[in-house]
Parts: structure tokens; C-alpha cells; sequence
């Protein structure tokens, strides 16, 4: 029998054992309280977060809409900024140096999630003030 499609993150949470769902959800929450222009989507066939304002056209490759992906392959949560090169990272959060221009954040259980989470918020905030309009 084929897997079923998860179509909602709610749906995805559902699929998820404890207590990874407890951290995934925290991140979740933390992500879209960081502001009213943040929406959530399975994308990746993972929770993906995006912005919900409006842009100049772009080419799709660039993924310019997408603020922050859960990667969960690896039994934690790592957070995949795809444009995250060019957030102003006060946080010191963000790891990494791509060439793809991506950046990330691990989080290794629901206290990082939790002792990181208005870091992330100022993340998140620091990556729309690139792309929201002055």
C-alpha cells in the first residue's frame, strides 16, 4: 500500500514520534510568531516556511520566497535557510558557508529549541527585512 501524501504540517506532525514532534513544534511556533508575513507549507517533503508578502518577479531556482526548510533526516532538526548567505546575523545562530548561498541551524532537542527560539525569531525577522518592501 503507498504511503499516504502529507499535504499540511499538522499532517506531517501527526507522522512524527515523540520527542522529536515536541521540537519540530516548538521551532514551528517560534517560526510563525516571528511575524504575520510567515506561512508554513510541506515543501521538500518536510515543514517549510515562507514569505507571504509581495516581490518583484524572479526566477523559481533562486528560491527567494523561502525563509527556513526542517531538515529531519538526520533524527534532529536542522534548520535550512536556502538564501540564508545573506541574512545580517546578529544571533550568531547561523552555520555554515555555501556556495549555494544556504545557511543553517542545528537544534538538538526541545531546550535548544526553546533557549534559541527569539534568536530564531530575530533570524526569521533579519531575513525579511531583505526582502519586505521599505
Amino acid at each position: 500500500m503507498p504511503k499516504p501524501v502529507i499535504t499540511s504540517v499538522d499532517d506531517f506532525l501527526q507522522q512524527l514520534d515523540l520527542p522529536l514532534r515536541a521540537v519540530v513544534e516548538a521551532l514551528r511556533l517560534s517560526i510563525l510568531a516571528a511575524a504575520p508575513t510567515v506561512a508554513e507549507q510541506i515543501k521538500w517533503n518536510s515543514p517549510s516556511f515562507y514569505y507571504t508578502g509581495p516581490m518583484a518577479p524572479f526566477e523559481a531556482r533562486e528560491y527567494r520566497r523561502d525563509i527556513v526548510v526542517l531538515n529531519l533526516h538526520r533524527g534532529h532538526p536542522l534548520l535550512v535557510f536556502p538564501t540564508g548567505a545573506g541574512i545580517s546575523d546578529a544571533t550568531g545562530l547561523l552555520e555554515g558557508s555555501y556556495t549555494d548561498g544556504r545557511r543553517l541551524i542545528q537544534i538538538r532537542d526541545l531546550a535548544e529549541a526553546q533557549a534559541k527560539a527569539a534568536g530564531l525569531q530575530q533570524v526569521v525577522r533579519a531575513w525579511l527585512a531583505l526582502v519586505e518592501p521599505a
